[in-house]
């Protein structure tokens, strides 16, 4: 296949006019190579690059049946509403294109059609409801979203008007462990979720999250239709994303949520209350170990928890069984859903209760809604099992973690690796700046010298600053201290607005100051001078009581733990979040690291070899002289 003059045919199309990239170039033809050969690789493309369509070109061209998966939404929506139309109107290939998300993305059409089926038009809806504990205005939305699904084509709750609350959705959606499927519910004919499936089958691209994509290994390759190669785009994501999609999480919730579904089949809704007992006794079991580590095979108190509650959603389960409910029914339709949720609750149960090596369990979540995950610790042997010997992959992104395909369980002569930079002038145009006479972050002195070091970067750009953090504590404690010192540009925080609103607020006012966490290392595009700065506030390195990486740790021994595990993902990070900076081939700015071990440890070659190759400076003069420039209003 020509992919070099079928990717110079559509990108001359672009509204830039097709500028070269000879690095999407190479890109697209070693993504062409990978599928000719059923080879796997690894491709490291530097923001500009184009990666999208170097990755989509080939892969429509030889007509592979595809799936991407992307770990963010904000690129899943510029595939489907952006890249694959462009393609489909300027590539000389006919193919169709579809995105497929998980079921509790879609309206469940029985759920609704049950709730509107009173006499009155409320009162068995109402019954419902109560159930769920709705407010009076949650209940006028229940309804308003029951309207919207009546003309909707897709059902996606991304597609609503207004974001609906958690309740609300969740009387009117259904997970993948309470829906029976198509054959055995009454709507399955007209449900949202099996039409985006049915148009999954027939595409020849899917769109999908990478979530859903472990969810699918975890299934044993029952969720997605059946295809010839699979993309992870932003694939830095993916071992983690991996290792919680193969592993479950146990919440009251969840039994909270099944005994709310027996309380409408059972004769004295009463009898589903042993289940919210079986909740609860598990949320007193694993409250204690909020934020850090519990093994549940050991843990005297989880262990009677899960064995009460696995008694309980056993003999739940065979009491649904035993109902004698007419076919086509509400009733056969609920008790069709009560069994799939009770069978997939005792067997999470059955799981916890027994995680198996290679696994790390931990709590997490809020002090009212304490939450026990088991994850995999070692991700490698399963997506081998899984994935890598089934078909050829391609796994791109900005950043590739150093020792990415060994750690995700790759064997070696199986893929190749591929660096194809980026087209962006990134010595000339941008300069990292490394706060090398600040003392250490462990140091009495640094949070007050960091402080000052800030207030005199931010005075120096004229705002125009995202500065990113790795605390929650950090964050405030910044944004109060420059707050005291009545800086003339606006100071936002993360939790002013929502992230879109916040960033549009960022972007739309040139002299604004963003302060913001890790959700925001990642995944921000800010092109032009209201970003000109980015200040990092330490080496983004993981917590040392982070339960994952502390059992990666101890895989890899005390030896090879800082290098293996710590090293590469705090390099990934740093160089995600330097990489908010330079968006557009015209865009300027500085990158300001506030932690002098940049400066001065040994690993700091390790540490910077990902990041784009800014030119590098520790002196302050230096940086003043490329901000006033790179902020100077342009010239008329």
């Amino acid at each position: 296949m020509d992919v070099a003059a079928s990717l110079a045919k559509v990108t001359a199309a672009l509204p830039a006019g097709g500028e070269a990239r000879p690095g999407q170039v190479e890109m697209a033809e070693a993504v062409a190579h990978a599928i000719d050969g059923r080879r796997h690789l690894v491709v490291q493309a530097g923001t500009g690059t184009g990666k999208s369509l170097a990755y989509l070109v080939p892969a429509i061209v030889s007509g592979a049946k595809t799936v991407v998966a992307t770990a963010t939404k904000a690129l899943q929506d510029q595939l489907a509403g952006k890249d694959l139309p462009f393609l489909a109107e300027h590539l000389d290939v006919p193919f169709e294109f579809s995105v497929l998300k998980g079921r509790s993305n879609y309206l469940c059409v029985q759920k609704a059609t049950e709730l509107g089926e009173s006499k009155d038009g409320d009162g068995a809806a109402q019954l419902e409801l109560d159930d769920h504990q709705l407010l009076n205005s949650e209940v006028d939305e229940l309804k308003e979203v029951i309207r919207w699904a009546a003309t909707s084509p897709t059902g996606d709750r991304a597609e609503l008007p207004f974001e609906p609350s958690p309740r609300v959705w969740s009387a009117l959606s259904v997970s993948s462990t309470e829906c029976p499927g198509a054959a055995k519910c009454p709507r399955g004919d007209v449900c949202f979720a099996e039409r985006a499936r049915r148009r999954a089958d027939e595409a020849d691209v899917v769109v999908v999250n990478t979530h859903l994509y472990g969810v699918h290994l975890a299934s044993g390759g029952w969720v997605l239709p059946e295809h010839d190669l699979v993309v992870f785009d932003e694939a830095h994501e993916l071992e983690d994303v991996a290792a919680t999609t193969l592993g479950l999480e146990m919440s009251a919730g969840r039994f909270r949520s099944l005994a709310r579904l027996l309380r409408g089949l059972f004769t004295d809704p009463g009898d589903a209350a042993p289940l919210d007992d079986a909740g609860l006794k598990i949320e007193a079991a694993i409250a204690p170990h909020r934020g850090t580590r519990v093994d549940p095979a050991t843990d005297e108190d989880l262990q009677r928890a899960l064995a009460i509650a696995g008694e309980r959603a056993t003999k739940a389960l065979g009491t649904v069984r035993a109902l004698d409910v007419a076919d086509g029914s509400k009733g056969h339709a609920k008790k069709q859903r009560a069994l799939k949720a009770a069978t997939s609750l005792a067997e999470d149960v059955v799981a916890a209760a027994s995680p198996g090596d290679g696994t790390v369990a931990w709590v997490e979540g809020p002090a009212h809604a304490p939450v026990l995950k088991i994850a995999t610790v070692d991700v490698g042997r399963v997506l081998k099992a899984a994935l890598w010997d089934d078909r050829p992959a391609v796994l791109t992104s900005a950043t590739i973690p150093p020792h990415a395909p060994r750690r995700l369980g790759m064997d070696a002569g199986t893929f190749d690796e591929a660096d194809v930079g980026s087209p962006f002038d990134y010595r000339a145009h941008s300069l990292l700046y490394v706060a090398a006479h600040l003392p250490e972050p462990k140091h009495p002195d640094y949070e007050r010298q960091m402080h000052d070091e800030l207030e005199r970067l931010v005075r120096a750009a004229g705002g125009r600053t995202l500065a990113l953090f790795t605390s929650w504590r950090a964050l405030r404690s910044a944004a109060d201290a420059l707050a005291e010192r009545e800086l003339p540009f606006r100071l936002l925080t993360q939790d002013d607005l929502p992230k879109p609103a916040l960033v549009k607020a960022f972007t739309d006012d040139e002299t604004s100051c963003l302060f913001a966490t890790m959700g925001f290392w990642q995944g921000v595009d800010v092109p032009g001078r209201s970003l000109s700065l980015v200040v990092l506030d330490k080496i983004p390195f993981p917590r040392p009581d982070e339960p994952l990486v502390q059992a990666r740790r101890e895989r890899a021994g005390d030896d090879a733990a800082f290098a293996l595990v710590d090293l590469p993902r705090a390099a990934t990070l740093l160089a995600q979040g330097a990489g908010r900076l330079i968006r557009t081939a015209d865009d300027r700015g500085v990158v300001a690291v506030l932690d002098s071990r940049l400066a001065k440890k040994d690993y700091r070659r390790d540490l910077l070899a990902p990041v784009p190759p800014m030119k590098r400076t520790v002196t302050f003069g230096e940086v003043a002289a490329f901000l006033a420039d790179a902020t100077a209003p342009a010239a008329v």
